[in-house]
């Protein structure tokens, strides 16, 4: 059968089963179930509008049960049994999790899930804000934007070919086509080739480490008093960010003093995915690209929401651009930021095709997800791979309940 033929079918049966689902459900509720005729009729009318929202929500229910409970408990059990010859299981109960524990390719991948936790929503928020903020003051502000939100057209592997591109390195005899040899080969060690590759990086880090502890402190000053009663909810999340900015600001540090006394490989191409540590940084930089479109798209209407009254009252009173932006737009935006550092946050966690296509997880990159995928599918360890599943839906978990929180909270 002709494809286009075979989806048009499909098309119209999925709509027109829905169609008749709906129609003759509600026939049967009200005409056979509950009919609004007789002495009972204003009692059968109150219980039919009380089963309609549960009808409607049936189809979806039963899906998400199928395609989403389901596998749930079944990773959960996989992750408590082990496959032994000759097919079948035998339950080990937390066996599969002690052994996965113990690997040190499983401590990389989470430790390498942190540091992506960290530095990828913060940056991608970050930049996504500053892209709103800039680009609705310019004249050509939706040229600018629709060229940000261009990355998230395209997919994750997509992208990864093309920043592999961008990193690729050849022999030195050989012509390099990777943007960033191309550029590292044209600084010899010069005055130039210090203020830009020592000076500026540690102007950058030091400036980073300076606007992290500027969050860190807006985040815990309510802990410590002086500001009204602190939710909380919101407890665990103030800590995680004190803690979290607390090792930025000393890595970004010590970098910077790493940075000062290094020998740089001047002249010398750079297999820069291959360079333990920066090398997950490389591999961010792929996936801050793609969603800072997200964040600016998001930000940017949030931004067109703010009350134009509270800005001229702050005009007014003398307040410069910066203090308008930092203290009257974001904190009437702050929900909308939380909103898209957790979802951005969310697809961090479950990041694998970035680390599969450009590194496979070699030269300490591992991740979560792409530690699962070698478990389940090339070492057919579906107990250990099974138990790292359940891992990251753990860790998704209160991310997802803090965005229900907050949505519920803004209903409210």
């Amino acid at each position: 059968m002709n494809p286009a033929l075979q989806g048009l079918i499909t098309i119209i049966i999925g709509v027109g089963g829905c169609i008749g689902y709906f129609y003759f459900s509600n026939l049967f509720l009200d005409k056979v179930l509950f009919p609004a005729r007789g002495p009972n009729a204003g009692r059968n009318i109150t219980r039919a509008n009380m089963i309609r929202p549960w009808l409607f929500l049936a189809p979806a229910l039963l899906a998400l049960s199928i395609y989403l409970a389901y596998p749930v408990v079944e990773t959960l059990r996989l992750s408590l049994t082990q496959r032994v010859a000759g097919g079948g299981y035998v339950f080990v109960g937390a066996d599969n999790y002690r052994a996965m524990f113990k690997e040190p390719k499983f401590w990389e991948a989470l430790n390498n899930n942190l540091l992506w936790l960290i530095v990828v929503p913060a940056a991608s928020t970050a930049f996504g804000l500053l892209a709103a903020q800039l680009s609705d003051r310019i004249r050509w502000g939706n040229l600018a934007k629709s060229l940000i939100f261009m990355p998230m057209a395209i997919s994750f592997v997509g992208a990864a070919v093309i920043w592999k591109l961008v990193y690729d390195t050849r022999p030195v005899d050989q012509e390099q086509i990777g943007i960033l040899n191309a550029v590292w080969l044209a600084f010899q060690g010069g005055p130039l080739s210090f203020v830009i590759l020592k000076l500026v990086p540690i102007a950058m880090m030091v400036g980073f480490s300076a606007l992290v502890a500027w969050v860190g402190w807006l985040f815990v000053r309510p802990m410590l008093g002086g500001e009204g009663k602190v939710a909380a909810a919101t407890l665990p999340l103030r800590v995680l960010v004190g803690v979290a900015g607390l090792w930025l600001i000393w890595l970004s540090l010590r970098s910077s003093i790493t940075l000062i006394g290094a020998e740089l490989p001047y002249g010398v191409p750079q297999t820069w995915l291959t360079i333990p540590f920066w090398n997950s940084f490389f591999l961010m930089i792929v996936l801050i690209w793609i969603q800072t479109g997200f964040a600016m798209v998001i930000l940017s209407a949030a931004l067109r929401g703010v009350p134009e009254d509270t800005i001229e009252a702050a005009i007014i009173d003398g307040a410069n651009p910066f203090q308008i932006f930092f203290k009257i737009k974001i904190p009437q935006i702050m929900g909308t930021i939380v909103v898209v550092w957790t979802t951005i946050t969310i697809v961090v966690l479950k990041v694998f095709d970035i680390v599969f296509a450009m590194s496979n997880g070699q030269w300490e990159t591992q991740v979560l997800a792409n530690y699962m995928y070698d478990k389940l599918f090339r070492a057919n360890d579906w107990g250990i791979g099974s138990a790292s599943a359940m891992i990251i839906m753990l860790l998704v978990t209160p991310i997802l309940i803090w965005n229900v929180y907050n949505a519920r909270k803004e209903m409210r």
